[in-house]
Parts: C-alpha cells; structure tokens; sequence
C-alpha cells in the first residue's frame, strides 16, 4: 500500500497539486476572464465536443469491429486485427502527418471529398477524423475479450426459445457487453480530449474555428503565461473528471444489472 500510493503521488497526484496551486496566482476576477474569453470557450467547445462526438462514433463502429473479429472467419483477419493497434504503436506526429496527407486537397481521399464541396483538412472535420483514429483501438481491445467470453451458446439457447436475432442481440449479448463499451467509451473520450500530436497538424489551428484546447495551452505556455495555462489545463481536467465519473457510475450500474440478465 505504501509503495502503491508513494508511486502514485509521485506520478500523478504531486503534479496535478502543482497544476491548481500555480492556479492560484491567479484571482478569482482573472481566473473567470481567462475561462470566458471568446477564444478559450472555442477551444474547450472544439476539444469537448469533438471528443464526444468521436467517442460516439468509435462506440459504434468499434462495436461492428469486434463482432466481425470475433464471431467470423474470412481471409485476411488476423491481419486486420493487427491493423486495429496501429494507432497505439504509431507516434501521433506521424499520423497527424499522414492524415493532412490524406484529406488534403489533393490527397487520395481529399480530392474527391473536394469535388463534392467537403473540406477535411484544416478544419474541425479533420480534428474530428483525427479523434476517431486515435480513438478506435480503445474500444475494440476493451470490449473484444469480453466478447470471446461470451458462450455462442447463450445466444443458441435464445434462438431456441423463440428470440429473433435483434431481440438475441439487444437482450441477451449487449447486457453483458455494456460494462465494457461504456470502458471503452470513456478511454477514447479521455484520450481524443488531451489529443495533441495527430491533431495540430490536421487541424488548421485558427482562433476560435480549429484550435483545440491542448494547443491553446502550448500557446499560453510559449507566451509565458503560466498561470492563464494551468487555469485552462484546470478546466479541462476537472470537466473530463467529471465526464469520465458518470461515465464509471453508469458502467458499475450496468455491472449490477448484468447478473439479472
């Protein structure tokens, strides 16, 4: 226990003390005029936001992902299972990098994405795709164990008694899966949030249209700003906190109606 809670003052809970007392250099009157300044409420509205919406979409489609993975046999899968960590193992600056590659507008998908009127690079639309990239391997490797847990005998003895195969799927399957997709959830949430590395560079970075807030922090942090920074770094982390909070509430919810199920 001692060495357990040393490890973690040291790597967590020590830095974030320092995060809020540098904070408090800062008055009440400043601190309020930082958060409501046009271009960090932008900021926190493109990061938060974004992040959400990300998560959203990596929930669903990181849901298809894993029943393709684990309940099909096709050629290629163990390939296209290994395709999924990429993100993990990939540095962020280089996938920034190849992204903007990409969704330019003379890129492999950004020219025809531009003929039909769609801007990806430098705008949120990029951030956006950016998030989910990075985001999608949380969820397919939290909730991929869990699915190869669960008997295909539960869903035979369903079928058996007279379910369809949607009443199989959302009364016999998801019930057991929802502790791990609301896991999975909240990991991407948290890590599209803080995203730096593969996000500035796709993102276009202007004032109050694509500036995330991780970079609003770098700026202030150039400008010797320290406190106006730790004061946005603050809001960030007491909002994800709480985000992620309701998000372990709702998974322990699930937990305790998993059984009844």
């Amino acid at each position: 226990m001692g060495l357990t809670l040393t490890w973690l003052s040291v790597i967590i809970l020590i830095p974030l003390a320092g995060l809020f007392l540098k904070t408090l250099d800062l008055s009440l009157v400043q601190f309020w005029e930082i958060l409501t300044s046009r271009r960090t409420l932008n900021a926190l509205k493109i990061s938060f936001g974004l992040s959400f919406a990300a998560a959203c979409v990596n929930l669903v489609m990181g849901t298809i992902i894993v029943w393709a993975l684990v309940r099909y046999r096709f050629p290629g899968r163990r390939l296209f299972d290994a395709i999924v960590d990429i993100p993990f193992a990939l540095p962020t600056a280089v996938a920034g990098v190849a992204l903007t590659q990409l969704f330019a507008q003379k890129g492999w998908l950004g020219a025809p994405l531009a003929e039909l009127g769609i801007k990806v690079a430098f705008t949120p639309i990029g951030i956006f795709i950016a998030m989910v990239f990075i985001g999608i391997p949380f969820v397919v490797r939290t909730v991929q164990p869990v699915l190869i847990d669960l008997d295909p005998e539960i869903e035979e003895a369903a079928a058996s008694l007279g379910a369809n195969r949607w009443h199989t799927v959302f009364r016999v399957i998801m019930p057991s899966l929802i502790p791990a997709l609301l896991t999975g959830f909240a990991l991407a949430f948290a890590r599209a949030v803080g995203e730096y590395g593969s996000v500035i560079f796709i993102a276009g970075n202007l004032p109050n249209v694509s500036e995330i807030a991780p970079l609003l922090i770098v700026i202030r942090l150039s400008e010797f700003r320290y406190a106006d920074a730790t004061a946005i770094a603050v809001v960030m982390l007491l909002a994800a906190f709480v985000i992620i909070f309701a998000v372990n509430r709702l998974q322990r919810w699930a937990q305790t109606r998993a059984p009844a199920h």
